[in-house]
């Protein structure tokens, strides 16, 4: 069998991967230690991230005539693709956070939603917070309102209904006098 017979399925999966995804993030990963890459790969699968290493040969080959093929020109040197098929933040968010401790991660570039984004701009992205998070602060911020009044009206209650905080105001007028 000749080798790029053997190659071919390995390109065609990375093809398959970046068409369906909603990002994919490219990283330098040259002197992360063993153990820092494992605990990297375990935040990454928990979050539903894809992360591997392909040769950039490969990753050439397979990002030709995809989305990715803007990313072609950062194929150089020890690197990896972190490729998310849901959440279109989740892999630059977990990288940069990680980079942020281990600064010999190195987030190159990356394709979000069929836009190319350089260092900078997967920088930006990551900074965006989830849509759990995002979620949970637009139910605060609906929920504010509703509980300001709540505590209104549970003072006016403890302070014996809305009767005497209207007849104490007048004797409170006449004693001020």
């Amino acid at each position: 069998m000749a080798k790029v017979e053997l190659k071919q399925p390995i390109v065609e999966e990375i093809a398959n991967c970046v068409k369906e995804a909603e990002s994919v993030v490219l990283v330098n990963y040259s002197g992360l230690t063993v153990e820092q890459d494992t605990i990297l790969r375990k935040e990454l699968r928990e979050a539903g991230v894809q992360y591997k290493v392909y040769k950039n040969t490969m990753m050439n080959f397979a990002f030709k005539g995809t989305p990715c093929e803007s990313l072609c020109e950062h194929l150089h040197g020890t690197n990896a693709l972190a490729i998310s098929e849901t959440d279109a933040t989740a892999p630059a968010r977990i990288l940069a956070n990680f980079a942020k401790k281990n600064p010999k991660l190195e987030l190159i570039a990356g394709v979000v939603e069929g836009n190319y984004n350089d260092q900078a701009g997967i920088q930006a992205l990551a900074s965006i917070p989830s849509r759990e998070e995002l979620l949970g602060k637009l139910l605060g911020s609906i929920q504010s309102p509703i509980s300001n009044l709540a505590r209104v009206l549970n003072q006016i209650a403890e302070a014996g209904g809305a009767e005497a905080a209207i007849a104490a105001k007048p004797a409170e007028a006449a004693a001020a006098e």
